[in-house]
């Protein structure tokens, strides 16, 4: 009999955060999760999820553009960061319907998590993807995610920012919501902190000048800043209690 598999075990994951008409009324889709769901059940969310084993061999037009290709690339190996931003353009493309891509014919065979997005007639590309946060669950949750979070412009969307109708349904009522109104909806405690760090730097479309990481596991809860190859992780200032990532 094959071993169980521990769902509680931590899996790299990927999370885009798209952003529209950010210099005027910016806004950011989210969706929500099931009532049933055993993650943040009923929970507003970003698109998102696991990184699947097919995702590392998915040829992509353009690779994560540095500064934030070193900065993933801190703790993961080459596969891994490859990976993980082809799981963002996947994740996006599954539970949204919208897509990040360049018009092209695919070569070879297709896995079977990316047919749909295949027969749209793109090729997924990283090029607009923006490094910004990184989250590991705690200990003692359901599941548990190593989370790289990706700011996206919606100007680099390639599809109808309003036609969800490709979606699957993992997430329900997905729409647009002010930025500065989104903290009224039922948020799961990250997403508020990652909400913070995009509405403190939502007009300026540099790459940050490092990347938070909450690190959460049984030896400790640590507040870290990436910054890349050049420069070691460096733990900053620590959250107060109150205040520390509890999902």
């Amino acid at each position: 009999m094959a071993d169980a598999i521990d769902k509680s075990a931590v899996r790299n994951a990927a999370t885009v955060i798209v952003v529209r008409d950010r210099d005027t009324t910016p806004a950011i889709l989210m969706g929500q999760r099931g009532s049933k769901a055993a993650f943040m059940p009923n929970k507003f969310v970003f698109p998102g999820g696991a990184v699947d084993a097919a995702d590392a061999d998915i040829t992509l037009a353009a690779p994560l553009p540095d500064p934030c290709l070193s900065r993933v690339s801190e703790d993961a190996t080459p596969d891994l960061a490859h990976a993980l931003a082809a799981a963002a353009v996947r994740e996006l493309w599954e539970e949204t319907g919208l897509i990040l891509g360049e018009k092209a014919d695919w070569t070879g065979a297709v896995p079977d998590d990316w047919s749909r997005y295949a027969a749209t007639g793109h090729v997924p590309t990283a090029s607009a993807l923006q490094f910004v946060f990184r989250a590991i669950t705690p200990p003692g949750r359901p599941r548990r995610f190593d989370a790289r979070f990706f700011l996206v412009d919606a100007d680099d969307v390639q599809t109808d920012l309003d036609d969800f109708t490709h979606a699957e349904d993992e997430l329900s009522h997905l729409q647009w919501i002010p930025l500065s109104k989104a903290r009224s909806f039922d948020l799961p405690f990250i997403t508020e902190v990652v909400l913070a760090e995009v509405e403190a730097r939502v007009t300026d479309k540099a790459p940050p000048a490092s990347v938070p990481f909450f690190k959460n596991n049984e030896e400790a809860n640590l507040f870290l800043r990436i910054y890349g190859r050049e420069q070691a992780m460096e733990e900053g200032p620590r959250p107060a209690a109150a205040d520390r990532p509890t999902v």
